[in-house]
């Protein structure tokens, strides 16, 4: 029982960390860069504010109140997920990974919830700056997310007798991400690199609990 109330602990510091330093990175941005305004850190790393009003990398392929609804019942569904695995006592290594990517999650759906009511708009000529509840750029759940992170670490123009792409411009890594994206795609690499296993075996669990439901909402 003391070791699964030391995981449960263990999970919980390390979302509210991630969703933490997450806030903090898109808040000091947000409120101290202009739309568009680019910082040169190394030839291969830059701060560069852009705003994000869909999915991953800029996707709108569903409304935006039916992504951050969508976003907000997987994270439910996740906060379950994790309490299983915790109460089965699963590994520290495989509860890190599963509440970095539902911490990542919870960072950008912040974002969309509340980002669109408690900030102006933010321009290439205008900081945006913090705005009375209701008086922000858009209305609750239509927020944009915010990235900083642009990595161009490979940069190279394809020789012009390429077909199709030749002369055209090549960028390795061209997406701008935040901190929140990064701590999904580092759970989901090390959930794939070193806990396949486990991962497989937790769906087995999952689904003896959906089997074993007798709940108000089970389907007769």
């Amino acid at each position: 029982m003391k070791n699964i109330l030391s995981k449960r602990l263990f999970s919980i510091l390390i979302i509210l960390l991630i969703i933490l330093i997450d806030q903090i990175i898109k808040i000091v941005v947000k409120t101290n860069m202009c739309y568009g305004e680019s910082v040169h850190v190394t030839n291969w790393f830059y701060i560069s504010f852009v705003e994000n009003p869909g999915m991953a990398f800029g996707l709108q392929i569903i409304p935006k109140i039916l992504q951050t609804f969508f976003r907000i019942m997987l994270s439910c569904a996740f906060i379950w997920y994790i309490s299983i695995i915790v109460k089965a006592n699963y590994k520290y290594g495989y509860i890190a990974c599963t509440s970095l990517i539902f911490a990542g999650a919870v960072g950008n759906i912040i974002d969309s919830i509340f980002y669109g009511v408690i900030f102006n708009q933010s321009s290439q000529y205008e900081i945006s700056t913090f705005v009375p509840i209701g008086n922000g750029y858009q209305d609750w759940f239509y927020g944009k997310v915010v990235d900083m992170f642009y990595l161009p670490m490979v940069e190279f123009n394809w020789p012009n007798w390429t077909p199709i792409i030749g002369g055209d411009k090549f960028v390795f890594f061209s997406p701008v991400f935040n901190f929140a994206d990064a701590s999904i795609s580092c759970g989901i690499i090390l959930l794939i690199a070193f806990y396949s296993k486990s991962f497989s075996h937790s769906f087995e669990l999952v689904k003896e609990k959906i089997a074993n439901y007798s709940g108000p909402l089970k389907l007769k």
